[in-house]
C-alpha cells in the first residue's frame, strides 16, 4: 500500500493500482475517452492526463501508477487546458452531425466535449471517410471515427479476428480493414464487438427499420415478430428501465403498441432446436466410428462463419440444425400459417435479436426452406434497432402493462430462456439428453457446472452409465484457444458450444451499449432467474413443442424436419446477394 493524495485528499492504495482508479477510490472523477477496462489502457486519447506536483509534463491517468507521496492535480488550468485542447483536435477529424447520428445522447466524445464547455473548434475541420458497402451488415463511417483504436483492440485480443489495423502516420492516421480489403474479402464473422466498444458512431449495425415500418403499414402484410432470449435481458437499459422494471410482459406490450399482428418467443424454436441437436449428438454418438469428434453446437451465425472462413475442414463437425431464428421461422411459415391460412408471400417474419451475425443468416439462401426465393425470416433487428423504434413511435414506456406472447409459438421453457448465456445451449441440450437416454427428468441445475464467464469451461456428466465430455467457450480468441488444444490432443470431448461473442448471446454485438462497461455476466443472470422461475424447465415437455411435431414434423430428425430445421453448412454463401453492392 503507498500514500498519495489527489486534489489535497489523502488516498492510500495499493503500489500497483492506476491514478485513474486511485482517484475513482477517492470520489474524484477524471474524464476519459478511448480507455476501456482490461481492454484498452493506451491513453492515445490523453483526455485523462493530470499534474504531477513538481513535474512539468502531463501524465495519462489510465495507465501511470501511482507513486508513493506523490500529489496528483485533476483540475488545474494547465490539464483543462491540454484536454480542451486535445478534444478539440480529435473534433477536428470527427463528423459532427451529432442530430442524424445513431449515438447521439450515448456518446463519450458528445459527454466530454460537453462537460468540457466546447461550443466551438478553433481549428480547421477535416473529417475525410472511406467508400464503404451500405448494404452489408456492419457499417463503418470513418468520418466519425477518432483513431480510440478500441475496434483494434477488442477484435485482437478478445476475438483473435485482426479484421482492423492502423494505416498511414501522422495526421493521415485512420483505421482500415487490415491488407486494405473491402469488408465482403475479410473473415469478418460479423460478431459486432466492435460496434459495443466503440465510443462514437463510427460503427453501427446496417439500420433495416425502414422494411420494418413499411411491412406494419401496409395492410395487405401480417406482420410476425420472434423475440430472442437475451433480448429481454437488456431492451430497457437504453429505455431508462431496471432489469426488474423491463420484463418480458412488457416488452411484449411495446412491441404490440408498434403494432405487430403476432408476437412470438424465439425460446419456443430454441426449444425446437433442443430437441433437433440433442436427438443428433445422441444419433452421432450411438454411431461413433463414424463421425469426427467433438460435435459442435450450431446456433450462433458468428462461429458457423469462423468455421467458414478459417477450418471449413471442420463443418462436419458442426450439427446441422438451424439456428433458433431460422427453425421460428420454417416453423412459422409451415406450421403456424396452415394453422391460420396465411399465404407466405402476404407474411413479413422479422426477429429480434442480441445480434449483427443474425442479419448475415436471414440473407444466406441456403437455408430458405420454406418456399424457393422466400426467405425464412424477411428481416433481422438488433435490439439496438427494436429501441430506437419504440422510441420513433413514441411509445410510452411508463404506461407499459404486462401482456403475453402469442401462441402457439409462443410457449417456452426454462431451458429455452437460459440459450442466451454462455453455457445455456449446452446445458439445455443435457437436461433432454438424459431424458432421452434414461425416461427421467434430471434434476434441472444437474449441469450448472457449465455455466458462469470462464472464457472456457469443461465438465464430465454421467449419461446413464457413459461419460459425456463437454467444453463450452465464448468469444473467439477462447474458441481459438480450445481448437488449437483439440488439434494437439491436449483435450478430448464429445459436445462443445462455442458462441462468438464474449458471455454469449447476452453480450451479443447487437445489444443496447453502455461505454466502458460489460453487460454479459448480469444479463445471464437475469436468464437464470426466469429458469428457476419458470413452469416448464425442459424442451422435451414444451406442449406447443410437442403438438408442432405431431402436426409437421413428425419426430425429432425425421425426414420432414431434416427439410425444414436443419442446413448444410458446406452451402453457405460467406456474401449473400443482398450484402453485395450494387
Amino acid at each position: 500500500m503507498v500514500k498519495v493524495k489527489i486534489n489535497n485528499t489523502k488516498v492510500e492504495v495499493s503500489a500497483d493500482t492506476t491514478i485513474l482508479d486511485a482517484a475513482a477510490q477517492a470520489g474524484i472523477s477524471i474524464p476519459t475517452l478511448c480507455y476501456f477496462r482490461n481492454l484498452n489502457d493506451i491513453a492515445a486519447c490523453r483526455v485523462c492526463v493530470v499534474e504531477v506536483e513538481g513535474m512539468e509534463r502531463l501524465v495519462a491517468a489510465c495507465n501511470t501508477k501511482v507513486e508513493a507521496g506523490a500529489h496528483y492535480i485533476t483540475n488545474s488550468p494547465k490539464v483543462r487546458a491540454a484536454r480542451t485542447t486535445n478534444v478539440e483536435l480529435i473534433l477536428t477529424q470527427h463528423k459532427t452531425a451529432c442530430t442524424t447520428c445513431v449515438r447521439s445522447g450515448n456518446c463519450s466524445l458528445q459527454d466530454v466535449a460537453a462537460d468540457l464547455n466546447i461550443l466551438d473548434v478553433p481549428f480547421e475541420v477535416d473529417s475525410r471517410g472511406d467508400k464503404w458497402n451500405s448494404r452489408y451488415p456492419l457499417i463503418r463511417e470513418n468520418k466519425k471515427c477518432i483513431k480510440c483504436m478500441r475496434c483494434i483492440q477488442v477484435c485482437n485480443n478478445i476475438q483473435g479476428m485482426h479484421i482492423w489495423d492502423l494505416r498511414n502516420h501522422g495526421t493521415r492516421t485512420r483505421i482500415g480493414l487490415s491488407g486494405d480489403a473491402t469488408i465482403a474479402e475479410t473473415k469478418c464473422v460479423l460478431c459486432g464487438q466492435c460496434i459495443t466498444h466503440c465510443p462514437v458512431g463510427a460503427l453501427r449495425e446496417r439500420d433495416d427499420t425502414d422494411r420494418v415500418l413499411a411491412a406494419l403499414a401496409d395492410p395487405d402484410i401480417t406482420t410476425v415478430i420472434q423475440i430472442a432470449p437475451a433480448v429481454r435481458t437488456a431492451w430497457g437499459d437504453a429505455l431508462g428501465l431496471t432489469r426488474d422494471e423491463a420484463t418480458p410482459g412488457k416488452m411484449v406490450n411495446a412491441l404490440r403498441k408498434l403494432g405487430f399482428d403476432y408476437i412470438f418467443d424465439t425460446d419456443f424454436a430454441a426449444d425446437l432446436t433442443i430437441m433437433e441437436e440433442g436427438t443428433e449428438l445422441l444419433g452421432r454418438l450411438a454411431n461413433r466410428d463414424e463421425y469426427e469428434w467433438p460435435m459442435f453446437t450450431s446456433c450462433c451465425p458468428g462461429w458457423v462463419r469462423y468455421m467458414k472462413g478459417n477450418r471449413s475442414e471442420q463443418i462436419p463437425q458442426l450439427s446441422t440444425a438451424k439456428s433458433p431464428q431460422q427453425m421460428f421461422g420454417a416453423a412459422m411459415k409451415t406450421y403456424f400459417m396452415q394453422e391460420k391460412g396465411l399465404e407466405p408471400s402476404k407474411v413479413c417474419c422479422i426477429s429480434v435479436m442480441p445480434c449483427v451475425a443474425k442479419k448475415y443468416e436471414v440473407g444466406v439462401e441456403e437455408m430458405w426452406s420454406v418456399e424457393k426465393g422466400t426467405p425464412d425470416v424477411d428481416i433481422s433487428l438488433t435490439t439496438r434497432e427494436m429501441v430506437r423504434m419504440l422510441k420513433s413511435d413514441f411509445v410510452s414506456i411508463d404506461d407499459l402493462v404486462e401482456d403475453e406472447f402469442d401462441h402457439p409459438l409462443g410457449v417456452a421453457t426454462g431451458a429455452g430462456h437460459i440459450f442466451g448465456a454462455t453455457g445455456g445451449v449446452m446445458e439445455a441440450a443435457l437436461r433432454t439428453a438424459y431424458f432421452a437416454v434414461t425416461g427421467e427428468n434430471p434434476d434441472p441445475d444437474a449441469f450448472a457446472d457449465v455455466r458462469g464467464m470462464d472464457g472456457w469451461k469443461e465438465a464430465t456428466f454421467d449419461l446413464a452409465g457413459t461419460p459425456l465430455r463437454v467444453a463450452v467457450a465464448s468469444g473467439l480468441a477462447n474458441t481459438q484457444r480450445l481448437l488449437e488444444a483439440l488439434d494437439e490432443g491436449t483435450v478430448e470431448y464429445d459436445f462443445v458450444e462455442i458462441m462468438a461473442c464474449p458471455g454469449g448471446c447476452a453480450g451479443g454485438g447487437g445489444q443496447p451499449i453502455k461505454d466502458n462497461c460489460e453487460q454479459a455476466e448480469a444479463r445471464g443472470q437475469v436468464l437464470y432467474k426466469l429458469d428457476r422461475r419458470a413452469d416448464l424447465r425442459f424442451s422435451h415437455e414444451n406442449p406447443s413443442v410437442q403438438e408442432a411435431y405431431e402436426k409437421i414434423f413428425g419426430e425429432p430428425n425425421s425426414h420432414e424436419a431434416h427439410r425444414l430445421l436443419h442446413t448444410n453448412q458446406y452451402a453457405w454463401s460467406f456474401v449473400p446477394r443482398e450484402c453485395l453492392e450494387r
